[in-house]
């Protein structure tokens, strides 16, 4: 007798995987729909995976309209029926968006699209791509590191993009055009999914070669977290001009093209180097300036102020105070991507790589210092850091986003964990920490940052703290982690009411001026913070 299997909501509903008896009628009512649509003359779309950039991408094409004013595109998003992600698919298929997205205009969006203008439909079937003009491919690629701190250590994961695109090449029409938006190590589009598709059509009687284009996304977590797909500019190519040009005409369809023009480039490989490099750039300059939080903080410099006297200078505006990680799912890996592609796909022994690796090792692990200034700080006060009661206020990796993918403040929680403190966390944008609440399967099973720490296991029943107030207090240590503008306005008195008692309290992210410093210090708290070296030079001054 086979096992009833169920996949699970965050919201905790419960939606039984589809039987194979299923298949065959989930089939029959997505040909009816399409024949349809292919009636009123729109183009056929499957978004292949409905994470992060594939629910909103899905709803962003299905959207989109003809030169008239008429919906131009049907969309069919696709999840795969695992008893992890299932849930996506009737949720989406009752105009539900399935993800949480500080931007109004998602959810609004994607319940449109499916019950008003039904233009977008979800589906568990792999049968679905036989009836597409064109395939959008979001499937997860990630970095996986073994080591903490050495990204050499790492490979890139292309087990579920490569099972992918295997499915892709063995149900779609040999006209289909395949876009892959994904973050790939650079040469995956010519080097390894067109080989897997050449090969398969080969198998299948087709002598044509695949369309295969790429075209990276710019997604902005946030209030503007449409516009960063839909108005902002792309980079695009194809493998040879026929997909080059349908690439280029399927994206000046669904998108603001007209005040954010495309850029098409030659080859996908040129495509996929741009993501890789975009993303490098920035998480370099972060980790350069690490180092400059470091000498500020033992030599008795604001490095605040010292970043906001070089902005003013214009070829300097975009330098940003580093805070305690880089976060997010592209900044963290991508460099990686990039080194790992370098010798596993292009073939290439020597070693070039200098910069791009240093910046994600120094990326990976420089919250681990706000562990030690909590346990300095407690102990200038006298107070052991096992045992102390550590409330860290932020979980996402930026401010006013409910998203905590790859946040320092999770090495933050692990480290202070390791050292035997108990860690409450706050964030006004988080119900769940899924990091920690399903830390032994996620990203995957055995891949959760808990395997770099030790007694881990607890972190397992963190939970999210609903009250601000009633969090703070009798804590012996607050970490402000994240800017989120909750924090930002925090007084101090407040702060200190609601504790009741002096406290330690960490500024990550240069939330505290001055004047909070010293109130602070007069209310008798004990004040650090990453690159805040000034702060020792305001409490002598109360001395005296």
């Amino acid at each position: 007798m086979t096992e009833t299997r169920y996949s699970i909501s965050p919201e905790g509903e419960k939606f039984q995987l589809p039987s194979r008896d299923d298949y065959a009628a989930e089939f029959e009512r997505l040909s009816k729909l399409v024949d349809e649509n292919r009636a009123k003359g729109r183009e056929i779309v499957s978004v292949v995976g409905l994470g992060f950039v594939g629910a909103v991408m899905a709803a962003v094409v299905a959207d989109s309209t003809r030169p008239d004013g008429t919906p131009g595109k049907f969309v069919i998003g696709m999840q795969r029926p695992s008893t992890r992600s299932y849930w996506k698919t009737p949720l989406m298929n009752r105009g539900v968006s399935p993800v949480t997205a500080e931007d109004p205009e998602v959810a609004p969006m994607i319940r449109r699209c499916v019950l008003d203008r039904k233009t977008l439909v979800a589906t568990y079937t792999e049968e679905a791509l036989s009836l597409v003009d064109t395939v959008v491919v979001d499937v997860q690629c990630d970095y996986l590191k073994e080591r903490l701190g050495n990204c050499r250590e790492g490979a890139a994961d292309m087990a579920a993009l490569e099972e992918s695109l295997a499915v892709i090449a063995q149900h779609i029409r040999p006209d289909a055009l395949v876009l892959i938006e994904t973050t790939v190590p650079p040469g995956t589009t010519e080097q390894v999914a067109y080989p897997i598709m050449k090969k398969i059509f080969e198998k299948r009687g087709i002598t044509t070669d695949p369309l295969l284009a790429h075209s990276y996304e710019r997604v902005m977590p946030g209030r503007n977290y449409v516009a960063s797909i839909r108005d902002f500019w792309r980079v695009c190519s194809g493998i040879g001009p026929e997909a080059r040009e349908r690439v280029v005409a399927f994206l000046s369809s669904v998108l603001n093209v007209k005040d954010f023009p495309l850029t098409v480039l030659d080859r996908p490989i040129e495509s996929e180097t741009a993501k890789i490099v975009e993303n490098s750039y920035r998480a370099t300059i972060l980790a350069f300036l690490d180092e400059w939080s470091v000498f500020s903080e033992r030599n008795g410099v604001d490095l605040k102020k010292v970043i906001d006297a070089v902005r003013v200078r214009p070829t300097h505006s975009n330098m940003i105070f580093p805070g305690p990680g880089i976060g997010g799912y592209c900044l963290p890996k991508d460099g990686g991507l990039g080194v790992w592609a370098y010798r596993h796909i292009l073939g290439f022994d020597d070693d070039i790589f200098r910069i791009t690796p240093a910046a994600v090792d120094i990326n990976d692990t420089r919250a681990l210092r706000v562990p030690q200034m909590v346990r300095d700080a407690l102990r200038n006060m006298n107070r052991p850091i096992a045992s102390a009661d550590i409330l860290v206020l932020g979980a996402s990796y930026r401010e006013d986003v409910g998203d905590s993918r790859y946040s320092g403040s999770e090495l933050i929680v692990r480290k202070l964990t390791e050292m035997g403190a108990d860690v409450k966390v706050h964030d006004p944008y988080l119900e769940h920490w899924w990091e920690f609440e399903s830390q032994d399967s996620y990203p995957k099973p055995g891949y959760s940052w808990s395997r770099f720490f030790h007694r881990q296991g607890p972190l397992s029943n963190l939970r999210m703290e609903p009250a601000l107030d009633a969090a703070m207090k009798g804590a012996d240590a607050i970490i402000l982690a994240v800017r989120h503008g909750e924090y930002l306005a925090l007084d101090p008195d407040r702060v200190f009411e609601a504790v009741g008692r002096p406290f330690a309290i960490i500024d990550c992210f240069c939330i505290l001026d001055d004047a909070k410093i010293r109130r602070y210090l007069e209310l008798g708290c004990e004040v650090k913070g990453l690159g805040r070296g000034h702060v020792k030079r305001i409490k002598e001054s109360l001395k005296s």
